[in-house]
């Protein structure tokens, strides 16, 4: 059965330190077509503080009229267990253990991408969550670290629990975010689960999902995360197949963006900083050269940091 686009389900993937909820609210504001958030990831403990800084991104009142559930990071059943009880208590239903990232300062603790070679473990940590707690858990995974036998051992341990989804990204953790997707270890994947798959990775344009979704036509959930900040109307354009952007509207949002960012409280540097990693996705479309995104990214004083970026998304208009 063919999904069409009208009933195809999208989410803004979780880029930790660039997904934040000051980022999504704005972008939710001027850009349509996403239909739910995950939120990057919070480590599991045995009593956070729900004051603390990491866990006011994803409370109630910190997104504004958004579908979010969190993600959390860890190993421990225990841990797992505790914070899934907390969100519960927040008025959370549902949350994602992300078991992909390819940190190496996260894969060294054996966490995200570092837990696949460990299936025993990434059991113990499902069968505690299914036993005594109520969410809707999903999973957020790669083919594997280093092999994508350990993404099919995965699923074969996990194939009797009851997972809300996996989310599968089509490359292996070694690889980081570089060199080519594994198509066809993510094939075999796929096919070895009865769990619902969500798609991740690798969807820049409209005709890159198009050609994604023609081959995997079952698949209703996609999630898209570095397309979308180097496209914000990528979603739109993928529910309407129409390609059209409105450059006046990305103006006005990055001017928002930037009233959000000094309403803050965060430092220049502090500002400095996010707007420089948001522009590494804003330069694609902006259709700035490596010189002149390199050029931009050199400058260390905010004002002239804003004033340059400014000029780079009026010099669009001219095209």
């Amino acid at each position: 059965m063919i999904t069409s686009n009208e009933n195809i389900k999208l989410w803004m993937a979780p880029l930790h330190g660039v997904t934040v909820s000051r980022f999504r609210n704005l972008f939710f504001r001027h850009f349509g077509g996403i239909d739910e958030v995950m939120a990057p990831f919070l480590p599991v403990v045995d009593a956070p503080n729900v004051r603390a800084r990491q866990w006011k991104d994803i409370l109630p009142q910190n997104n504004e009229n958004l579908k979010v559930v969190p993600q959390l990071m860890g190993n421990d059943p225990v841990q797992f267990v505790n914070t899934l009880h907390i969100l519960a208590d927040m008025g959370f239903t549902a949350a994602n253990w992300n078991i992909g990232c390819p940190m190496q300062q996260i894969v060294r603790k054996r966490r995200g991408c570092g837990l696949m070679p460990h299936p025993d473990l990434v059991e113990k940590v499902v069968e505690a969550v299914c036993a005594r707690t109520t969410a809707c858990f999903s999973i957020k995974m790669r083919l594997g670290l280093k092999s994508p036998q350990e993404g099919l051992e995965l699923l074969r341990r996990l194939e009797s629990y009851p997972l809300d989804f996996i989310v599968i990204h089509p490359r292996l953790g070694v690889q980081q975010y570089e060199g080519l997707p594994d198509w066809d270890a993510f094939d075999t994947l796929f096919a070895a689960t009865s769990h619902e798959v969500v798609y991740s990775g690798d969807v820049w344009s409209v005709a890159d999902y198009q050609r994604l979704q023609q081959h995997y036509p079952t698949i209703r959930q996609w999630m898209l995360g570095r397309g979308l900040l180097r496209n914000p109307f990528l979603a739109e354009q993928i529910k309407s197949s129409d390609e059209a952007v409105d450059k006046q509207r990305f103006s006005i949002f990055y001017a928002d963006l930037l009233d959000s960012w000094h309403a803050s409280g965060l430092t220049d540097k502090g500002i400095l900083n996010s707007l420089k990693e948001l522009w590494h996705y804003f330069a694609v479309f902006c259709d700035l050269s490596d010189l002149q995104l390199q050029q931009l990214l050199r400058e260390d004083d905010l004002v002239a940091f804003e004033q340059k970026s400014r000029d780079a998304i009026n010099h669009i208009f001219t095209k």
